[in-house]
């Protein structure tokens, strides 16, 4: 989201250099949507350094994701941010994907938001038919709580639900949302595990300062940075979470790789629990 307009809009010599450099430092998998950007403008910014060297292909998997239509100008369709999880939107989006990513599949495919009007049979017919042609190898959700997991999962087997989960924001791990996951056998990923970026020792807000400081000192008693003990928060929930980093900096990518299998014990967890609630478990 962040490598194109919406962010440091990257050109292609450098999100050509980018891609090269977290393919060799392990990260194979590039998560996109079809509004990053504006309507499937960032897939198209990648697709364009597949286009050029489309070895590069074999290398990586591609997650993107389909239903938040938003106005592209004052004048244009459509006229209000709203979702779309018919079919119809499903496959033209999909379709649309696959000819901006210059590709001729889609590893992992989600429905970016739940939508009150979304009907699951028409939904499981989509995914049925991108499925049989070859077009999308596995699917999932984003953002959906467990009642709305359970009932897509009735009619087609959900294999990932990407959560908003950090120290910051763990309310998912508190809602039933990871729960059903682990119920149901869908792998978590966590967007934005650190944060959105937040977490600075210079934060104005009282309680960003207090995960912080409390991140500083379990980072010193391991030979961490902070940012790594935050992700090493995420990684040590048994659900087996995995990151989704939204970084556009090779650096920190590379920081997180080398939190590896690091995790915190449990008064450690807890801890930083503490500072993001402000209260002591009951």
């Amino acid at each position: 989201m962040r490598w194109g307009q919406w962010g440091v809009r990257m050109d292609s010599d450098r999100l050509r250099t980018m891609i090269e450099e977290c393919l060799e430092s392990g990260i194979d998998t590039f998560d996109h949507a079809d509004i990053y950007g504006g309507p499937h403008a960032t897939e198209s910014d990648f697709g364009r350094v597949l286009g050029a060297d489309p070895a590069l292909r074999s290398r990586m998997k591609i997650i993107t994701k389909c239903g938040i239509l938003l106005p592209d100008k004052p004048s244009s369709a459509p006229r209000i941010k709203h979702y779309d999880t018919s079919a119809r939107y499903i496959l033209t989006s999909a379709e649309q994907s696959l000819s901006s990513l210059k590709t001729d599949h889609i590893d992992l495919f989600l429905i970016h938001r739940p939508d009150p009007l979304m009907q699951p049979e028409e939904m499981a017919e989509a995914f049925f038919r991108l499925k049989r042609d070859g077009k999308v190898l596995h699917f999932g959700v984003s953002n959906f709580k467990a009642s709305q997991l359970r009932m897509i999962h009735r009619h087609w087997p959900v294999e990932v639900n990407q959560l908003q989960v950090s120290v910051e924001h763990p309310h998912a791990l508190f809602d039933g949302s990871v729960d059903a996951c682990m119920e149901l056998g869908v792998r978590v990923q966590a967007w934005s595990p650190l944060g959105a970026g937040s977490m600075d020792g210079a934060a104005e807000d009282e309680r960003l300062r207090k995960i912080h400081a409390v991140a500083e000192i379990i980072a010193q008693r391991h030979g961490l940075e902070a940012s790594q003990v935050l992700l090493a928060w995420v990684l040590t929930h048994p659900a087996k979470i995995t990151p989704v980093l939204g970084t556009s900096r090779i650096e920190r990518m590379r920081t997180a790789v080398a939190v590896g299998m690091q995790r915190l014990d449990r008064e450690e967890w807890f801890m930083l629990l503490r500072a993001s609630t402000g209260r002591d478990v009951a």
